[in-house]
């Protein structure tokens, strides 16, 4: 079984759009299959992705904005914080699979290796081009564009259908107020 590389840099787009108010926000972060972080995540872990959350988010902002150096020495910044250290893990031969930190690594030390490793691969891969930050002002939500001409816009289909509703009710807005000062100035011009 080869390494998802995506599902690591998922991780952080996950991590980047995560709520971290407090360690029930940070221990929704972990899906099931991760349920022992789930369950070690400690308060003192908080701080800790807080500060990637917004070191992976200004990842994204770099990458949206055409700083690629940026974005490079970044992620660079973030391998030398949370190095990667591969190790196989697992009980039996149907059941063995890739760790990317020591046996010991706190949770944080784990799912942030995983996050940056996964990150830089997709960099390495794709372009930081592919790293976006939803077009709808509301959001604000990261993503990875996988769309065949790197022409995604928003993180979903929600928030597109709801930015383009915006902007056609704001165009039918404009044309109803054109019309009206239309109206007026004719209404000027037949009383003067």
């Amino acid at each position: 079984m080869g390494v998802n590389f995506d599902a690591y840099a998922r991780t952080g787009v996950d991590l980047v759009n995560a709520r971290l108010d407090d360690l029930d926000d940070l221990r929704a972060l972990f899906p099931d299959d991760n349920a022992w972080m789930r369950d070690e995540v400690a308060e003192r872990d908080l701080a800790t992705f807080r500060r990637a959350q917004k070191r992976l988010r200004d990842v994204f902002e770099y990458g949206t904005s055409g700083r690629d150096a940026q974005a490079v020495t970044e992620l660079n910044a973030m391998l030398e914080a949370f190095p990667v250290q591969p190790r196989i893990s697992g009980h039996d031969s149907s059941d063995w699979h890739m760790h990317v930190t020591s046996r010991g690594a706190s949770v944080s030390a784990e799912y942030l290796a995983g996050a940056a490793w996964g990150l830089s691969v997709w960099l390495c891969e794709y372009g930081s081009a592919r790293f976006g930050v939803c077009a709808d002002e509301r959001c604000g939500n990261v993503y990875l564009d996988t769309s065949s001409n790197c022409c995604r816009r928003f993180c979903s289909e929600r928030c597109a259908t709801r930015s383009h509703v915006a902007a056609h009710r704001a165009r039918k807005r404009a044309a109803i107020g054109e019309q009206a000062g239309a109206g007026t100035k004719e209404s000027l011009t037949t009383v003067v």
